[in-house]
């Protein structure tokens, strides 16, 4: 019998007990941060053949030579192919859902003219080069292909390069058909600390990348904090989060799935309610019960549930708002008969999911909006993964000679307050000089 754990704002202790439940200790496992540490050192030292060492170790995989390691576009291709009509139009669709929506993130360079002639900008740019990092083996994560490439795409990055493992060579048709669709440029099947390595530093095979996205285990969540300053890198994500605004107008049959939705990724995946209505808890809760025995991953979900999630009785939906802003959860369902009077209360969340029909999976696959979002309360200051995260900002400066005489004088005088006589003469320079 599964326990769940009931919660009321009330409670003299509510405040302590919700702190506890949602914290989550981030700090990095010292054995896993050396184990990487070595791992990153050897690749940047021996650079492929490192590559094809670590291969042979931990994926079962004895490759001849590193350009082995790479598949070609008609690989891509061919996995396409290969899918079942079904699979593939739902793939086909998905892509498409997203790339609409990541065209809307897409804005332009600006500039204007001061009085003077002085023209002052920003210019906006692609980055060059992408890597992609996407799990091997048991998982299967096409969709975090297409979340993770196609706005690489979209913002204009010319190289997108895909590292995924393939134990004993074992290669998943859906993930390489999502980065035919996604459009990936190149593809290597390395893992692993290896591969963030790789794609940080550079081989002879593999060319260094500007940025690095995509989830992975804790030891590639250690590398990329690890080349951090090296290259840019999405976020280092935490367990999954859901949090259900309820009002008691939503079936506690749909409830229950969308909490069970969160809490099959893992054990340490975190799932609440809060709802003003006592027996609509009740009833989650036996929906809960009743349809956990159906799911194929219930033992996780059961720990997940017992160890981070809890039904909260609040006292009213705005107390339900402000909690929820505290939380700032991954995931938020808003799932009460009027929305609109309540979306305005809510600051802090990854995505919103609006009224009782948008459930949360819709968000990880198909809807469009990305589903790589924060999480670990990072939502109060951190967005999700966008065509913005491919581009980079230049300022522009061209100052006309009459700029120069207003400028530069305030320049001096500023320069000469800190000390810094040769900025002062910089600006100095240009007086009278027009």
């Amino acid at each position: 019998m599964m326990k769940l754990r009931r919660l009321h704002s009330a409670a003299p202790d509510f405040a302590a007990t919700l702190a506890h439940l949602t914290a989550f200790e981030s700090a990095q496992d010292p054995a896993v941060d050396q184990v990487v540490a070595d791992i990153i050192a050897q690749v940047r030292m021996r650079g492929d053949q490192a590559l094809l060492d670590y291969t042979r170790q931990f994926d079962r995989l004895d490759v001849a030579q590193p350009a082995l390691l790479e598949l070609t576009q008609s690989d891509l291709h061919q996995s396409l192919e290969a899918l079942p009509d079904a699979v593939r139009r739902a793939l086909e669709t998905a892509a498409q859902r997203i790339r609409l929506f990541h065209e809307r993130q897409k804005s332009d360079s600006w500039s204007y003219t001061e009085a003077d002639g002085t023209v002052l900008g920003q210019r906006l740019s692609p980055l060059d080069r992408v890597g992609l990092y996407v799990p091997g083996g048991k998982a299967v994560y096409p969709s975090s292909v297409l979340m993770n490439a196609i706005p690489a795409a979209v913002a204009g990055v010319q190289e997108i390069i895909m590292v995924v493992p393939t134990p004993e060579g074992v290669r998943n048709e859906l993930v390489l058909a999502a980065a035919a669709l996604g459009g990936v440029t190149r593809v290597f099947t390395i893992g692993g600390a290896q591969a963030i390595a790789a794609l940080a530093y550079g081989t002879a095979t593999i060319p260094a990348v500007d940025k690095i996205v995509g989830p992975g285990n804790t030891y590639v969540a250690a590398a990329k904090r690890r080349v951090f300053g090296v290259v840019g890198i999405d976020m280092v994500a935490g367990p999954s989060e859901i949090l259900v605004i309820a009002d008691g107008s939503t079936s506690p049959e749909w409830i229950a799935m969308d909490l069970f939705s969160q809490a099959e990724h893992d054990e340490l995946a975190q799932s609440l309610v809060l709802s003003p209505d006592g027996e609509y808890l009740d009833q989650v809760a036996a929906a809960m019960h009743q349809q956990l025995s159906r799911m194929p991953r219930q033992a996780v979900i059961q720990s997940s549930l017992e160890s981070r999630g809890a039904l909260i009785q609040v006292r009213d939906l705005e107390e339900a708002c402000q909690l929820s802003n505290q939380i700032a959860p991954e995931h938020l369902e808003l799932s009460v008969l009027h929305p609109e009077r309540w979306l305005p209360l809510l600051r802090h969340a990854g995505a919103i999911f609006v009224g009782a029909y948008s459930s949360e999976a819709l968000g990880d696959y198909c809807a469009g909006p990305n589903h790589v979002l924060p999480t670990g309360r990072t939502a109060r200051f951190a967005s999700p993964l966008g065509v913005y995260d491919f581009q980079k900002r230049s300022s522009l400066i061209q100052v006309s000679a009459a700029g120069a005489q207003t400028l530069g004088r305030i320049a001096r005088d500023l320069a000469e307050q800190e000390g810094l006589q040769a900025h002062a003469c910089s600006a100095a320079m240009r007086l009278e000089h027009r």
